[in-house]
């Protein structure tokens, strides 16, 4: 049972959640995504559009993948044409455009947690709750969902997550906390000795036809399509921002840290 929890999520947070098995990880992170009501205290402030992805997607719907997505892309306020377009370009992404028209009670595992992640990303929430997401997705998923979540925080989202690898984003957290004995502890941030903090970043995006970096940035072409733009770590941030939310926005394929 969880005591006392404070917890801030200010826009653009990333923030990591650990604690033992059965220590109301999950629990705290449904309460936040507004599924579960705490028996005390209250939750301020959250945002309009909160999205949320547990371990286990339930996928025991008569809905096939592509009109799941759909349906919640109405249910959010789009267009049913651009729903439509947003759960395709969702399948696409993480790799399961195959399954658009496949039942989701006949998904395996790892095909419905790319539904799953594609859901929760349909209407740029401002608040993207990850309960173990990253379980049960191929590696290509798995990065493309690390750079969601720095495309979601770079927008001015806020990101809260649990996972069982300890090297999921690490070095990127804005905030890291530890549930013990029903209590919310701050960890403090350890760089490994010997390791430098990134200097620069290296950006590989794809705008739209004629667009020029915004910023002022230099770009050299990138293998594969697109420019590569490098910028002090401490703008990465702002330009990432920048970039997403041009009109029409870039496309982030990567971003790599440089020491």
């Amino acid at each position: 049972m969880l005591r006392g929890v404070g917890l801030e999520l200010p826009p653009g947070a990333l923030v990591r959640i650990e604690g033992g098995n059965g220590g109301g990880k999950s629990t705290l992170l449904r309460i936040l995504a507004g599924i579960d009501t705490p028996t005390e205290g209250r939750v301020a402030g959250r945002p309009r559009r909160t999205a949320y992805v547990p371990e286990r997607f339930p996928a025991a719907l008569p809905l096939t993948a592509g009109s799941y997505l759909t349906h919640l892309g109405r249910v959010h306020g789009l267009t049913g044409a651009e729903a439509a377009r947003r759960a395709a370009a969702g399948l696409e992404r993480f790799g399961a455009a195959a399954y658009a028209r496949t039942p989701l009670s006949e998904l395996s595992k790892g095909t419905s947690q790319k539904v799953a992640v594609a859901q929760a990303l349909l209407a740029g929430p401002g608040l993207l709750v990850l309960d173990e997401a990253w379980t049960g997705l191929d590696a290509p998923a798995r990065a493309e969902l690390d750079r969601a979540v720095t495309e979601r925080t770079a927008d001015g989202g806020t990101v809260v997550f649990v996972d069982h690898d300890p090297a999921r984003l690490a070095g990127r957290p804005d905030a890291h906390h530890r549930i013990e004995a029903g209590a919310l502890v701050p960890v403090a941030a350890a760089v490994p000795a010997g390791a430098a903090r990134p200097a620069s970043v290296r950006v590989h995006a794809v705008g739209p036809p004629g667009a020029t970096p915004p910023l002022g940035l230099a770009a050299t072409p990138a293998p594969g399509g697109g420019v590569l733009l490098t910028v002090d770590a401490d703008r990465s941030d702002a330009v990432l921002r920048e970039l997403l939310t041009a009109r029409p926005p870039w496309h982030i394929r990567a971003v790599e840290e440089l020491r």
